[in-house]
C-alpha cells in the first residue's frame, strides 16, 4: 500500500528546539506516524511540560546545540545506551530584530551560534551514526528569509541563507552514505519566534495581502512536509528546500 511509504513505526526521531512552537508541533507529528521522540532544549523543565503534550513515553535531551563538545557528547552516549537516532530535525532557532546599521554585534553573533552551528554540531554528531548505518533522514528548518529578505533582519536572513546551502553540502557530502538531507522553509507561522509581528496589526493586514492564501500559517500545517522527508517516501530526494509559504515566495 502506497500509504506504507509515509509510516515512520520502528523509527527515533530527535528534534531540536522543540519544547514549544515549530519544534513541538513536528515532535508531535512526527510522533503521530509512529516514530519515538527525543524532545531536545536547554530547559529541563520546560521538556518535562512538553513532554506532556505526547500520549506515550519520550525522551528528553537538555543540551546546549550552540555547544559542539556537549552535542557530541550527548548523542554519542544516547546512541550507545538508549539505540540509533534514524531521524534529525534541525529546528533550534532564534531571532533578533533591529536596523541593520544598529545591529549589535553579540546579537549577531548569537545568531550565528544558534541558527547555523546548531546545525553543524548536531547534524556532524548524529551524522556519523547514520553513515556507520548507511542509512538516516536530516531535515533542516530554514525559512522564507533563505531565498527573501525584509528590513531590520537582515543577519538572521544570512543566517538561513547558510542553513539551505549547508543542506545542499550535507546531501553532497553524504547522500553516497544512504542519507537524505533536506530543509524545510517555513513562511509565516504563528509562533512564539513571530508574537511580536503576529500582535502587530498593520504587519498582520500587511502579510494577509503579500500572502496568496492570505493569511498566517498554523505550525500544524509543517506536519506533513516533515513526515514526507523524514519517511521512505521521499528517498530519492536530497539537497532539497521545500517551502511552506502559502505562496509568499513565488507572488509578486
Amino acid at each position: 500500500m502506497s500509504l506504507d511509504l509515509f509510516t515512520l513505526s520502528g523509527k527515533r526521531a530527535l528534534v531540536t528546539g522543540s519544547s514549544q512552537g515549530i519544534g513541538l508541533a513536528l515532535a508531535k507529528g512526527l510522533a503521530a506516524a509512529g516514530a519515538e521522540i527525543l524532545l531536545n532544549g536547554r530547559d529541563s523543565a520546560k521538556l518535562d511540560e512538553a513532554a506532556k503534550a505526547f500520549d506515550r513515553p519520550v525522551h528528553r535531551l537538555a543540551f546546549d546545540v550552540t555547544d559542539h563538545a556537549g552535542v557530541r557528547t550527548a548523542i554519542d552516549d544516547f546512541e550507545s545506551t538508549v539505540g540509533a537516532i534514524d531521524i534529525l530535525v534541525n529546528n533550534a532557532g532564534m531571532q533578533f530584530r533591529t536596523p541593520l546599521e544598529d545591529f549589535p554585534a553579540e546579537a549577531f553573533e548569537r545568531l550565528l551560534s544558534t541558527n547555523i552551528s546548531s546545525v553543524f554540531n548536531v547534524g556532524q554528531a548524529v551524522a556519523r551514526h547514520m553513515i556507520g548505518r548507511k542509512q538516516g533522514k536530516i531535515i533542516n528548518i530554514a525559512s522564507v528569509q533563505t531565498a527573501l529578505a525584509r528590513p531590520s533582519i537582515a543577519p538572521y536572513t544570512a543566517t538561513k541563507g547558510a542553513v539551505g546551502n549547508l543542506t545542499k553540502g550535507m546531501a553532497t557530502d553524504w547522500a553516497k552514505h544512504g542519507l537524505q538531507c533536506n530543509a524545510i522553509a517555513p513562511g509565516y507561522f504563528d509562533t512564539p519566534l513571530n508574537a511580536a509581528l503576529v500582535a502587530d496589526p498593520d504587519f498582520s493586514t500587511w502579510l494577509e495581502k503579500r500572502t496568496p492564501a492570505g493569511r498566517w500559517g498554523k505550525v500544524e500545517e509543517l506536519v506533513g512536509a516533515c513526515i514526507f522527508l523524514a519517511s521512505d517516501a521521499s528517498s530519492f530526494v536530497n539537497g532539497h528546500i521545500l517551502y511552506v509559504d502559502g505562496g509568499i515566495t513565488v507572488s509578486l
